[in-house]
Order: structure tokens, then C-alpha cells, then sequence
């Protein structure tokens, strides 16, 4: 049987790296961490935290990587869960490739994604959180194949994940099991070499956690323009959300 090669496309300060945990936790699936991050970083010369670190451990060369992730399953696992940045597309990246996933894409409201960025770096831009690419794939991905891949709202996600993973297996093909609702606390080999930079909270997660009562995140006049520049394209992914 062909392996089942599925794209998470998100942007950052997601519950990226948790749903990848998830998918992690079942014995029958490899997961791999933003394999297109050295080749981001290399093409853009973007600072970004542990910059040199990702790009030695990596590979810069996006071709091989695509080619790569269309090759054998690391430890000839039947499911193999991609988890992809959408802002790591850059222009002149072919696109073909992705047309062998099963594609998925997870979204949140930019106001919390730009509140969260704001916490771990000075400054943000509209291209550096994702929602606009996210939304330039899905139109390529739903013009290519007919219909609309599936959309999930993090914020819905959290409020019933077990409802949305039971959905979302079975759009798969895939026999659900509750193995992706809980798992160990700590790093995994899989993660990136960007981690400890990023994954604190994650490394410290048993499951994923109920979406928490707060207020709506205060956003600056700079930060308040790059949630709005970003709202349209997360409105119209919202549109086609799965609703489970």
C-alpha cells in the first residue's frame, strides 16, 4: 500500500507542534518538523533565533527536500505527518510537490498569533505569520483538485479535539485512536534544532489544553495593522473550517 503522506500547513504560534505530537503518538505515523526551515532562512537571511544551528542541521536546498518528502517514509511507517509553515513557500518554489500530500490546514485568529509572536520576537510583518500564504494554497490546492482541502480553526480545535481528530482520521481513511489526545512531557528527536527557542510550553504539554478565558489580546497600532492585514485571509479560511 502507498504510504499516506499528509501536510499540515500552519503558521507560527499555532498549536502546530502539539497537533505534531499528536500525530507523533501513534505508532503507525512519522512526523517530520518544518523541514523547509533551513531553506527559508538560507534564501531570506532572516535572523531568526538559533539561525546558523537550523541551517547546518538542515538541508537548504528546497528541491531535495520536496523530493525528499515524496521519497521512503522514515521507519517505513504507513503514515507519514508533515508539519509545514506555510511562509516557508517562497517565490519560485515549485509547487507540484505538495499535490502528492493529503493537505490539512490549521489556522488561528491573527490577533492572538501576533499577540503570541510579539512575546518571543521584536518586531512582526503580515509574511512572517503565514495566513496570507496559507490562503494562496488553499485557492491553488482547491483549483487543482475540485474541491477545498480541510481547514482547522485552532480555536475550535481546543474547544473539542477529540471531535475534530475523529473527523479528521476518517476524511483520512484513518481509524482514530485516543493515543493523539495524550502523551509524554518532554523534547522528542523529531523536534527541530530550533526547539528550545520555541517549545518550552509544548515540552512541558501531557495533551492539549482547553482553550483559556481571556481577554481579547491588545495589540499596538503596528502590531493592530498585521492582525488586519492578515484578517481577511483567516476569515476566508474560516469559511470553509471543518465544523465536526
Amino acid at each position: 500500500m502507498r504510504p499516506l503522506r499528509i501536510g499540515m500547513w500552519s503558521g507560527p504560534r499555532n498549536i502546530s507542534t502539539a497537533m505534531m505530537r499528536a500525530w507523533e503518538n501513534r505508532p503507525d505515523c512519522a512526523v517530520s518538523d518544518e523541514p523547509f526551515y533551513a531553506a527559508y532562512l538560507a534564501m531570506t537571511g532572516l535572523d531568526h533565533p538559533g539561525r546558523d544551528e537550523v541551517i547546518a542541521a538542515g538541508d537548504t536546498d528546497w528541491r531535495r527536500v520536496a523530493d525528499a518528502l515524496l521519497g521512503p517514509v522514515p521507519g517505513g511507517k504507513p503514515v507519514w505527518y508533515q508539519k509545514h509553515m506555510a511562509h516557508h513557500l517562497l517565490p519560485g518554489m515549485d509547487h507540484d510537490w505538495i499535490h502528492g500530500l493529503h493537505n490539512v490546514f490549521l489556522i488561528r485568529d491573527p490577533d492572538e498569533v501576533v499577540a503570541s509572536y510579539l512575546r518571543s520576537r521584536a518586531t512582526v510583518a503580515p509574511a512572517d505569520i503565514g495566513l496570507q500564504q496559507q490562503a494562496e494554497l488553499f485557492d491553488e490546492l482547491a483549483r487543482a483538485g475540485g474541491s477545498p482541502p480541510v481547514v482547522i480553526d485552532a480555536g475550535d480545535f481546543l474547544a473539542a479535539p477529540e471531535t475534530h481528530l475523529r473527523a479528521l482520521c476518517a476524511g483520512l481513511g484513518l481509524d482514530f485512536t485516543d493515543r493523539m489526545l495524550h502523551w509524554p512531557a518532554g523534547p522528542r528527536d523529531s523536534d527541530g534544532v530550533w526547539a528550545p527557542h520555541w517549545y518550552a510550553t509544548v515540552w512541558k504539554s501531557t495533551g492539549f489544553e482547553p482553550p483559556a478565558a481571556r481577554p481579547a489580546p491588545v495589540l499596538d497600532a503596528s502590531a493592530r495593522a498585521v492582525a488586519d492585514a492578515c484578517r481577511p485571509a483567516y476569515e476566508k479560511l474560516r469559511e470553509a473550517r471543518l465544523r465536526p
